[in-house]
């Protein structure tokens, strides 16, 4: 019996070390986080960056102290790299190779100054072929030949990083579905941001100023260029050789030229109703909607057909976790966007500042969330009401459009919770009140249904009373003929009698005056 349990028990194990070589158990370890730091306070696991990268596991923490750090980084792990602060946490290429070269996905470097990359092809960041998913955000990078450079790469986020004094600030060549948003890309000798061969991009938010050219694209269709300021440069937008069906609008320009482009190449530049700014924009807005009445003529194929009579601001608001986007166009410089909740009333506000120009008629073209503030609004200047115009373009937002001659002054935009309630109570009382006009305009018609009804009585009444007299005058007449009749029925019946008894009387008296037969008289 113990040799069959020990046969037994040799079976099972077998049997589940097969079944583990088949199905092996993946433990996944918790990250770890690394620390670098040049100086020997705070202490840290390394002094060198690159060493951090060799030891660390993918999806490890790396955090770099402030400091310069003289290397050049080659990223091959899918790890996230943190510097403790961008204006001081420095990775000093020394004017040799690339600095920061990424060889691997979901690899995310935020806090840093890179700078100082050999000359071209070497660049500042660079994230190699076949690689995607990299977040590189919160970062200045300065004075490389390339200060980012994307190739034949996707879905990578280049965000909030200050790109300046390159030769070329940001280019992604033969890429897809990138992200480039809220970066300030200024003083680079050549483009700001250049495509080549590139498509289904999103360029949004971006300030571009001071560069040979704000943003260049060659060989790239599909992208869609949006809600950035392109301003000072020599050309804003360059658009050639077979870039066609780029989407363009709500961005902001203002250069020496605004538009390059080949007159045979079509791109769209306006969106929903709403274009791009123009400095050069010579229309008029008749209608008061922030929206110029004429289109913006670019080339023959090529023309905004709603440019924006003021520049295009975008703000964005979180609130419960969720992010609003509110957008002015105005004609005046707007600053110190504010949005508020009251912490006794609820309601919610929303303020900025206006500066306007040569005493000039100032415009906001406001544009809310209604998720975020419902109607009814309330505009102030300066603590005295204005009346807005309320544009009904969305049935998700509210469009509001204003305008002001005060040069300085604080624009606020008050959703009351209490004249909320105030105006759900006068809809209400509006409806019961239409209701009660319809009840009262029924009541009326009832009451003259009922008028007439007491017209047509009377005179059935009369006339009835009329029917009743001679019915009446009827019945007295038959009543005196029948009186007559039964007088005379009297009378026939005394005539009869009389006559019976006459006749009575006469027969007998006929048959007293015969004389009576004798018998012989008979036998004879």
């Amino acid at each position: 019996m113990k040799k069959v349990a020990r046969v037994f028990f040799i079976i099972l194990c077998l049997l589940f070390a097969l079944f583990i070589m088949k199905y092996p158990l993946h433990v996944t370890a918790s990250p770890l986080t690394w620390t670098v730091n040049d100086d020997a306070l705070p202490a840290a696991n390394f002094t060198k960056i690159q060493d951090a990268i060799d030891v660390a596991s993918s999806d490890d923490i790396i955090f770099v102290y402030a400091g310069t750090y003289y290397e050049n980084i080659v990223v091959n792990k899918s790890v996230t790299i943190i510097g403790e602060d961008r204006n001081f946490t420095i990775i000093d290429g020394a004017k040799n190779g690339t600095v920061v070269f990424i060889k691997a996905n979901s690899v995310t470097m935020e806090g840093f100054t890179i700078r100082n990359s050999g000359a071209y092809p070497y660049v500042g960041v660079h994230v190699e072929r076949y690689f995607f998913g990299n977040v590189i955000s919160n970062n200045k990078i300065i004075n490389n030949s390339e200060g980012i450079s994307v190739y034949s790469s996707s879905d990578n986020v280049i965000s909030n990083n200050i790109i300046s004094n390159n030769s070329e600030g940001l280019a992604i060549s033969f890429s897809i579905n990138n992200v480039v948003s809220d970066n300030l890309v200024i003083s680079n000798d050549n483009s700001g941001i250049y495509l080549y061969f590139s498509g289904g991009n999103t360029i949004s938010g971006n300030t571009l100023q001071d560069n040979l050219g704000g943003v260049s694209a060659y060989f790239s269709s599909g992208n869609v260029i949006s809600n950035n300021v392109i301003s000072d440069n020599r050309d804003g937008l360059t658009i050639d050789l077979s870039s066609r069906q780029n989407l363009i609008y709500h961005n902001d320009f203002d250069n020496i030229y605004d538009v390059r482009t080949d007159p045979d190449l079509v791109n769209y530049w306006d969106y929903i109703g709403e274009g791009n700014y123009w400095s050069d924009y010579e229309g008029q807005d008749l209608n008061g909607d922030g929206i110029g009445d004429s289109p913006h003529n670019i080339t023959e194929n090529n023309r905004d057909n709603y440019p924006l009579m003021g520049m295009f601001s975008t703000f964005k608001i979180v609130l419960s976790t969720k992010t609003y986007i509110v957008t002015v166009v105005s004609n005046s410089t707007v600053t110190d966007f504010e949005f508020e909740i009251g912490e006794e009333t609820g309601n919610k506000i929303i303020s900025y500042n206006v500066l306007n120009a040569n005493d000039s008629i100032g415009f906001s073209r406001v544009m809310i969330p209604l998720e975020l503030m419902a109607d009814p609004y309330f505009v102030l200047m300066d603590g005295s009401e204005i009346i807005p115009t309320l544009l009904n373009i969305s049935s998700e937002s509210a469009y509001l459009y204003f305008t002001y001659l005060i040069q300085n002054s604080t624009i606020s935009i008050v959703s009351s919770r209490t004249m909320q309630l105030y105006f759900d109570l006068l809809a209400q009382y509006s409806a019961l009140q239409e209701s009660l006009n319809e009840l009262n305009i029924t009541f009326f018609d009832l009451l003259e249904d009922y008028s007439s009804l007491l017209v047509n009585y009377s005179r059935l009444l009369e006339s009835f009373y009329a029917l009743n007299a001679s019915y009446q005058q009827h019945l007295l007449d038959y009543s005196l003929q029948m009186e007559n009749i039964r007088s005379l029925l009297y009378i026939f019946a005394v005539a009869i009698a009389v006559f019976m008894v006459t006749t009575v009387y006469l027969s007998k008296f006929a048959h007293a005056k015969i004389p009576p037969r004798t018998e012989t008289a008979e036998g004879g």
